[in-house]
């Protein structure tokens, strides 16, 4: 782990965090090329939190304004026995990255499977998501070369 920088919070997102984390969710989905839809994240995040079927961490810079958030879903390894995290969404806004929020986020979602006594945690990145595939690797991550992942949309 790397030393967080002093001007980065990572806090676990509660209502009064549901404003900026809509905002920074919804700038996600448009990296991925989707229409813009804040009302539509707002939405879909609140029913995450009421439900607790999601862990969400954001960061805060030291004015407090939001700069990246991280959303984790429970899932569980039937082989090991144990509770394990999907690490589902990982952003950071333009211009926190490469100055260490990443890697707070990061910290932030593998200390939360600690806490929990998970097997670990999973995750996806898009083949040409360089920058992603960095941070993870760079943080001592292995990319799954054993196995095929399918996929079934209704």
């Amino acid at each position: 782990m790397l030393p967080m920088p002093d001007s980065i919070k990572v806090c676990r997102a509660a209502d009064k965090d549901i404003d900026t984390v809509s905002e920074l969710f919804d700038g996600y989905r448009v990296f991925y090329g989707q229409a813009s839809d804040v009302e539509g994240a707002r939405m879909f995040l609140a029913d995450r939190m009421a439900r607790a079927d999601s862990v969400i961490f954001i960061a805060y810079d030291k004015s407090g304004r939001g700069l990246g958030f991280v959303q984790l879903f429970p899932s569980f390894s039937s082989v090991s026995m144990k509770p394990m995290w999907i690490l589902s969404d990982l952003f950071v806004v333009a211009e926190g990255r490469r100055g260490g929020v990443g890697q707070a986020l990061m910290d932030a979602a593998e200390q939360h499977a600690r806490d929990t006594d998970a097997k670990g945690l999973v995750l996806e990145t898009a083949i040409d998501n360089l920058p992603a595939q960095a941070l993870y690797e760079g943080r001592g991550w292995h990319r799954d070369t054993d196995n095929y992942r399918y996929e079934l949309y209704r």
